[in-house]
């Protein structure tokens, strides 16, 4: 099914995002501020994890911000989220021609249970307690490997945010959703193309959790149509493969490996995101992974040049 979209928020070209030109030069300039701040502070001697700290923090807050420039940040009173809807409708179509969609059923499978509310608690805090838990770990117990995977992490943020920003998407909560109950929602589209009534329900409004979209402040500070790729998905995989790389417990990668599929289960159960969305997101930590360990191989190529040059009796020939 393709619907003409007639929303002039959301181009699809990147250069044509309102905005999207200086938020890319502001996330430049971060990065090299943030760099350059690194380098200080190392001259001044701080201790290695002070370092990360000046590291990721900025350019995670800059992430934060800019992910909420984009998506539902544009969608002014009274306006209809075409577009949005229109990549639901697409994301849809194309797991049915896979035979991915599977959403309404697996959703079906929780709802009037004990393990909503387990979902909803655990969608909301899991995401980053257990991603930040998992980096604070990695840095004290497998500090040489370090370097490489939390690169990997914020390569594969970037990414998403990309993805937020070229491909916003209603999740399927919104769906059906009138907009006299949630502005965000496309049931008013859904009947004027004749869209089926699928039932998802956003068991984070209408179930017991620590918060919902709709709770005081949520709404100004969160994109509501940042549903793809899945960063649930892709941190939870990062967290589970780091813990079956480098933990030593036979337990702790078990844990490791059931990380992901329980977050698999609370992306869908709970609405947010399609199972599509979750393949995306396992595919740019893949990417994330391979550009992180390309720079650090270049890195490393590099300063054994420099060292070369800088230490030419190390690689000088004794003669016999």
């Amino acid at each position: 099914m393709s619907i003409p979209s007639g929303e002039a928020h959301y181009p699809l070209r990147g250069d044509q995002i309102p905005g999207l030109v200086t938020v890319i030069q502001h996330l430049e300039s971060s990065i090299v501020s943030g760099q350059a701040t690194v380098a200080n502070a190392s001259r001044r001697t701080l201790r290695p994890w002070m370092r990360e700290v000046l590291f990721i923090a900025p350019v995670y807050a800059l992430y934060s911000v800019v992910r909420n420039q984009f998506g539902s940040a544009h969608l002014g009173i009274g306006d209809a989220p075409i577009h949005a809807f229109n990549n639901a409708v697409t994301v849809i179509d194309v797991e049915k021609a896979l035979g991915l969609f599977h959403e309404v059923a697996i959703q079906g499978w929780f709802l009037n249970t004990w393990a909503v509310t387990f979902f909803n608690v655990f969608y909301g805090t899991a995401h980053f307690a257990v991603t930040v838990g998992v980096l604070i770990w990695l840095y004290v117990r497998r500090h040489h490997n370090f370097r490489r995977w939390r690169s990997t992490l914020m390569i594969t943020t970037a990414l998403a945010l990309a993805g937020f920003a070229l491909f916003p998407l209603m999740p399927p909560r919104l769906l059906n959703v009138s907009a006299s109950e949630n502005r965000y929602g496309g049931g008013e589209l859904a009947l004027t193309h004749h869209l089926p009534d699928y039932g998802f329900v956003d068991t984070l409004r209408h179930g017991n959790g620590l918060w919902n979209f709709d709770t005081e402040g949520m709404d100004s500070i969160s994109n509501q149509f940042a549903a793809m790729p899945s960063l649930h998905i892709g941190w939870s995989l990062w967290c589970g493969l780091v813990l079956l790389n480098f933990a030593k417990r036979r337990s702790t990668k078990i844990l490791g490996m059931l990380y992901p599929i329980v977050t698999l289960i609370t992306i869908v159960a709970t609405a947010n995101h399609y199972i599509v969305d979750a393949v995306v997101g396992a595919i740019i930590l893949g990417v994330g992974y391979g550009i992180a360990r390309t720079i650090q191989t270049l890195q490393g190529r590099r300063h054994a040049r420099i060292h070369a040059q800088t230490h030419p009796h190390v690689h000088a020939v004794k003669p016999s």
